[in-house]
């Protein structure tokens, strides 16, 4: 039962109300000068703490009423601490955009956040700093992170973020990439090793290895700068390389296959190299965009044209990605050895062209055409009904070939273009123009 009373005798001294929570605790509360209603108001405080006791209402709701209410810049404090497992300029980055939208939105606590303010300043934002749609979105994306860590810690009932719509970056690309063919990359990699200069540290030879590593893996700029000599495995059937959890863009450890050309090549290159020294220290950086910059214009190819610019994770990354597409690998298995978690993902690296179209087309099956003889029909043969005829003789009634002997099957065999152009044919192109070049590995030059 609760208890009422003053603690001096003054009049305009509130009552003070004693009680038992739900957890059987003993409350305080200021109550009224008036007795009638602080009776009330002890009362209602018994119902709460009763009705909680007995689980008809959830108590947890008191603990995200508090937080609600709380500074929000302690929450920023917690929600900083919990990405600790992530990359320091993951952290960084993901920090700096929820606290410019806190502060550009004046947040004060959880409960000011509302998702129309967010897009308000995040559309002044766009206009003032001429900022793109991709940017946009990484904005609603970190701010978003943010409100789903609120509602798993119970700081939130629910993220206000959702539904919010994402602005079309198709529409708005301000950085377009685009990958080189086979032979642009022999001439880049020919480039380097001939250049006799050194660019951003790295020497010729270095710089055509790495060129080499990257079109050959697909390896992002920090992920080839974290290889050592332990990360290959060229004993193993296929050759295979490992790139560690904490150097890969998704934090999960990868283990990709080698091409067996590239593994021969790497048996020369670690020869001399301790098991924990990098093949390429600092790659991840160096501005690697100058180096293929200034060894593309070498050979008169321009690092920027109409389709977009060819930086090193455009050369590397999406001409290896277009490269398998181009030579008979299918689309999941691209997803698969790009280590994209969506097929989408993929797409996006992937740059075909008319001339890839058009040989596309020309290896689609010549159909064969066939007009019956005259004593075999009571009539001309028209030239609707002629492509009607040369339809069913092509695809017969179930879409298979039919012969023109009248048994099922054809013995004529369209040839894979997997088998006339594959992979090892690029790769082999590759590896006539470019040669191993010298025996062991320079380090680079702090």
């Amino acid at each position: 039962m609760a208890s009422i009373f003053k603690r001096t005798k003054r009049k305009s001294e509130p009552y003070t109300i004693q009680y038992l929570d739900h957890r059987g605790k003993r409350r305080t509360a200021i109550g009224f000068t008036d007795k009638g209603l602080t009776e009330e108001l002890a009362g209602k405080l018994e119902t709460e703490a009763r009705l909680r006791r007995t689980g008809m209402v959830d108590a947890g709701l008191d603990r995200i009423t508090e937080q609600r209410l709380l500074p929000i810049e302690e929450h920023l404090a917690e929600f900083q601490e919990s990405l600790g497992d992530n990359s320091p300029q993951y952290v960084k980055l993901t920090m700096g955009q929820v606290r410019r939208t806190v502060e550009g939105c004046k947040f004060k606590t959880l409960a000011d956040i509302e998702a129309e303010t967010v897009q308000k300043y995040l559309r002044s934002r766009r206009k003032e700093k001429s900022t793109g749609h991709r940017t946009y979105n990484q904005y609603l994306q970190a701010f978003g992170t943010f409100c789903n860590w609120c509602v798993t810690s119970r700081r939130m009932l629910a993220n206000p973020m959702l539904g919010v719509e994402r602005l079309n970056t198709a529409v708005d690309v301000r950085h377009g990439r685009r990958a080189l063919t086979a032979d642009e990359v022999s001439k880049l990699i020919a480039s380097a090793r001939t250049s006799g200069i050194s660019i951003q540290r790295y020497t010729g030879e270095q710089r055509a290895r790495i060129y080499l590593m990257a079109y050959l893996t697909g390896l992002r700029r920090k992920e080839l700068g974290s290889l050592t000599p332990k990360s290959f495995d060229l004993d193993a059937t296929p050759p295979t390389i490992t790139v560690a959890a904490r150097a890969s863009k998704h934090r999960k450890e990868d283990v990709l296959p080698l091409h067996p050309e590239l593994a021969a090549m790497l048996r020369q290159w670690l020869l001399g190299i301790q098991p924990g020294e990098k093949l390429f220290p600092k790659l991840g950086q160096r501005k690697t965009h100058v180096m293929v910059r200034k060894d593309l214009e070498r050979v008169g190819i321009p690092y920027k044209n109409d389709e977009g610019v060819a930086d090193f994770h455009a050369s590397g990354r999406h001409t290896y990605i277009t490269e398998l597409l181009r030579n008979g690998a299918s689309l999941p298995e691209a997803k698969e050895l790009a280590r994209h978690s969506d097929i989408k993902t993929t797409m996006k690296y992937t740059h075909i062209g008319i001339n890839d179209q058009a040989r596309a087309i020309a290896a689609l099956p010549v159909v064969q055409q066939t007009v019956p003889a005259a004593a075999d029909t009571p009539r001309a043969v028209s030239e609707p009904d002629a492509a009607l005829q040369m339809r069913c003789i092509s695809g017969g009634s179930e879409g298979h070939s039919v012969s023109l002997n009248g048994n099922e099957g054809t013995d004529q065999k369209r040839q894979n273009p997997r088998h006339c152009k594959g992979f090892d044919a690029v790769w082999q192109f590759v590896s006539d123009v470019v040669k191993i070049g010298a025996t062991g590995f320079e380090p680079a030059t702090s």
